[in-house]
């Protein structure tokens, strides 16, 4: 189960709305199995099976169907992977969930072959080794990143002040009053961003305090309100990966090997194709697994895959450029 466990971690966390609330969700899935994170901000909860466990819970679930484990997790990936899309319709899958005692149960809804196919996810609260390897330390290690990610800001800055003062001298003048900036002092900056940050605290709860800059400190607020966990999710994705993926690496260094990569021999459609991957990487197609009915007057054809389309890159253009 190493493999299910190093892939959950290189995954970045999706946003689930549901009727009731949203959660956040990672998951990972191979033929041999899957394995499940889900969280709703106050808890985290965890699912790791082996594909046994998948055969026996389809049969009881879909009487109907009859297919080796290895077509349901193909078909489970197909369900969970536009989790990551966010669009107006991101797939055909209905989800629900339920909570009894400190587990949880998350339910999908969907077709297959024409035919109905249910799943449960049966979740229980997940360990703290298993929520710090998760969320505090990815957490922790980004902080520190968006740490560096100011400082270097900030010697960005002092350049372009050496720059526009290079100009002055040289006796360019400045068309348009508007454009007009102070120098960049950042003792003042921070000093003066602490205040303001202490100001806008009392306007939201004291659990949203925000300790990283922001461009406009007037929206501070809204910058730091964590809210159901969405923007977190739409806009820190790449830099979780980034930094789990180095949190494997290290291990491996300490472990004597040196591919940080998972093996893709047993995913259903590679380490490319992984669920929930980064929107912008190329999703290749893959045969699928057929499933087929047991009433012999309905066979049942192989199940479609989506085609997902390659989102081009664009070009970051800088002032000067």
């Amino acid at each position: 189960m190493e493999e299910l466990e190093q892939g959950l971690l290189m995954q970045p966390w999706a946003w689930l709305p549901l009727a009731e609330n949203s959660l956040l969700v990672k998951a990972y899935i191979t033929k041999q199995g899957y394995a499940l994170l889900v969280s709703d901000l106050q808890q985290v909860w965890h699912e790791q099976v082996d594909a046994s466990v998948v055969s026996q819970r389809a049969k009881e679930l879909n009487k109907r169907l009859t297919a080796p484990p290895a077509a349901f997790l193909c078909h489970l990936d197909d369900l969970l992977r536009p989790l990551l899309k966010d669009t107006a319709c991101p797939g055909k899958a209905t989800f629900s969930c339920d909570r009894v005692d400190e587990a949880m149960i998350l339910r999908v809804q969907s077709e297959l072959s024409g035919l109905p196919f249910y799943w449960n996810f049966h979740c229980i609260l997940a360990n703290p080794s298993l929520v710090s390897q998760h969320l505090i330390r990815p957490l922790m290690g980004m902080s520190l990143a968006l740490q560096c990610q100011g400082r270097e800001l900030a010697t960005l800055l002092r350049m372009k002040d050496l720059e526009i003062q290079d100009y002055q001298e040289s006796g360019a003048v400045l068309s348009r009053d508007r454009l007009k900036t102070e120098p960049f002092e950042e003792n003042s900056f921070l000093e003066q961003f602490m205040v303001e940050t202490l100001k806008k605290q009392r306007s939201i709860p004291s659990k949203y305090i925000c300790l990283s800059t922001v461009d406009d400190v007037s929206k501070l607020p809204e910058a730091c309100h964590v809210g159901d966990g969405r923007p977190f999710v739409m806009h820190l994705q790449n830099l979780y990966v980034a930094v789990t993926r180095q949190e494997i690496q290290v291990r491996q260094e300490h472990q004597g090997t040196g591919d940080p990569q998972p093996s893709s021999t047993t995913s259903p459609q590679g380490t490319e194709n992984q669920l929930l991957s980064q929107p912008e990487e190329p999703v290749s197609s893959a045969p699928s697994l057929p499933v087929t009915e047991k009433d012999p007057t309905g066979p049942s054809g192989p199940v479609k895959r989506p085609q997902l389309s390659k989102v081009k890159r664009k070009k970051l253009r800088g002032l000067f450029s």
